[in-house]
């Protein structure tokens, strides 16, 4: 029983397998026919392709083929058109050759004659255009005389003003910066004749009073205090002392630079320019 259940199994799964093997090659048959058909399409679509292709340059060779036989016949005509033309211009030539030495002799005898003439006529030309570019160049040098009169009579113009605006410049500025010069003097003077009377009268204050150390320590810290004050103001009062004559020996320099410059001698001023001494120098 159990083998006889096992070969019906059998049979039946070899029925399946056997319809689905014949399913798969029908399926594998159809797909072969498919492409066959269109590979058979494709082929026969470009074989048309080419076909038509290579009619239509068959085409155009016999036209092209024909059009040049024309344009050769064209061109055969022509030549034989001026061929006949060559001879008919060859034969020209030869009856004109005579008439032509003549007339070439003439011109030789005619250019001995006019040799000189053209030599006078050259000459004379070029007399004439250098005469112009004589001309031109003296104009063009009288106008530029002009015109360098008119710039020197107006440098000379601008180096009176200059000068007299120098002068003037140089007195006001001497004369402000002497004054400056003299008030900072005085004052650093005065501060240090102070100074000294007030060290001198501290001095005389100490001798005198007994102070203790500690009290003589604090007015000798205040002191010094007020002296490094006082030294503090004198140096500002140095330095623009120092500032102000290096401001006015800088002007001078500016100035003689200018006039030299504009060709002035220094010797002309009618006068010597005072150059401020810089402390500590």
């Amino acid at each position: 029983e159990i083998e006889a259940k096992y070969t019906k199994k059998m049979q039946v799964l070899r029925d399946e397998l056997d319809l689905r093997r014949k399913t798969e090659i029908y399926e594998v048959e159809e797909r072969k026919n498919s492409h066959i058909s269109e590979l058979m399409r494709n082929h026969e679509k470009a074989f048309n392709d080419i076909k038509n292709y290579y009619n239509d340059i068959t085409l155009k060779n016999l036209a092209l083929i024909s059009l040049l036989k024309e344009q050769i016949e064209e061109m055969k005509k022509k030549e034989n058109h001026l061929e006949k033309e060559k001879a008919d211009v060859l034969l020209q030539n030869k009856q004109l050759k005579e008439p032509l030495q003549q007339a070439q002799e003439q011109v030789f005898e005619l250019q001995k004659k006019l040799a000189h003439y053209d030599k006078d006529k050259e000459a004379l030309t070029n007399t004439k255009a250098r005469l112009k570019v004589t001309q031109k160049e003296l104009k063009d040098l009288q106008w530029e005389h002009e015109v360098l009169e008119q710039r020197f009579s107006k440098v000379q113009a601008e180096r009176d003003e200059l000068y007299q605006k120098f002068t003037k410049a140089i007195n006001e500025v001497q004369q402000k910066t002497g004054f400056k010069n003299l008030l900072l003097e005085r004052k650093l003077k005065g501060l240090l004749s102070v100074l000294e009377k007030k060290e001198v009268e501290l001095g005389e204050i100490f001798a005198a009073s007994n102070l203790d150390p500690g009290t003589l320590s604090l007015v000798s810290h205040k002191l010094e205090d007020v002296l490094n004050s006082k030294n503090t103001t004198i140096k500002d009062l140095q330095f623009q002392l120092a500032r102000v004559c290096k401001a006015h020996n800088d002007m001078l320099q500016t100035f003689e630079a200018k006039l030299t410059a504009f060709g002035i001698p220094l010797d002309n001023l009618g006068f010597k320019p005072l150059a401020s001494p810089v402390l500590g120098q």
